[in-house]
């Protein structure tokens, strides 16, 4: 066991794991826990714990310090971050004062551009039943019953009719090819975290079904380029609601911006909405 508490106090287990940036991690049951989240990135399942503004891991330190230290960005200063979003954006001040402790995770790109592909037109339970049947039916299994992310490789093997079974959709044809082009070294999504912006989001937009919305959310969750500033249905009546803001105005915390604003518009919290 790993016990945690971020120097700057902005470390919420259940604003972070519910705000739509992933979708393997469920509410689970902790006897004596009042809130506690199940988990599996990067190959390894996770059971967190939150109490009293500490998190406490069950995992070795070894797996602590090699995968979710980095995974939950618990090396970055949140509370400087959300003091330039203050500074450059006061409209914001509300916003960031609902769900403080979310972080920006730190995805495996593959994993976070497979789930946004999949996220086209769809709600959040509907894309987690989705990824969780991919894992199932084409993920290494880890433990009983759980299972890592499928990589490219296992995916560009399949037969769009064995993508059935997944209920995706239209959307299937999309991880298929993007499979196909990831696993023949067409893609590289490592080589887009130094690119300019620009350059990386046109080769994501190159891809079949990938739009601006995908490519940033790609980006952003799947990269942590934290200057992308996604924008689906919500955010669009979010910004409705927040005349004249302009995201180009926060930078490399537009990211982390666009997180608060969509988990408040989507949770009632925006004047109107």
């Amino acid at each position: 066991m790993i016990l945690v508490s971020p120097a700057d106090g902005l470390f919420s287990l259940g604003e972070t794991l519910s705000c739509g940036q992933s979708f393997r991690w469920r509410c689970v049951s902790v006897s004596g826990a009042p809130e506690a989240w199940h988990g599996v990135a990067f190959g390894h399942a996770l059971t967190a714990v939150q109490a009293d503004g500490a998190v406490e891991f069950d995992c070795t330190e070894t797996e602590f310090r090699e995968i979710w230290f980095d995974y939950f960005d618990l090396g970055a200063d949140y509370a400087a971050a959300r003091a330039r979003i203050a500074a450059a954006v006061p409209q914001l001040r509300d916003v960031l004062a609902f769900a403080p402790g979310i972080r920006l995770l730190r995805q495996e790109p593959w994993e976070g551009f497979v789930t946004f592909l999949l996220s086209q037109c769809n709600n959040i339970p509907r894309i987690e039943g989705i990824v969780e049947r991919l894992c199932a039916a084409f993920g290494e299994e880890i433990s009983p019953g759980e299972y890592a992310f499928p990589g490219a490789e296992r995916l560009a093997s399949c037969e769009l009719s064995d993508l059935a079974p997944l209920r995706a959709g239209y959307r299937a044809q999309y991880v298929l090819a993007a499979a196909q082009r990831a696993a023949s070294g067409a893609l590289d999504l490592e080589a887009l975290r130094d690119l300019p912006l620009e350059e990386a989001r046109a080769a994501l937009m190159a891809l079949p079904g990938v739009g601006r919305k995908v490519a940033d959310c790609a980006l952003l969750y799947g990269l942590h380029r934290m200057e992308c500033f996604p924008v689906d249905v919500w955010m669009k009546r979010a910004l409705a609601l927040l005349p004249g803001l302009d995201p180009a105005r926060l930078g490399a915390d537009a990211g982390l911006a666009q997180q608060y604003i969509f988990h408040a518009i989507r949770n009632g919290r925006l004047a109107g909405a």
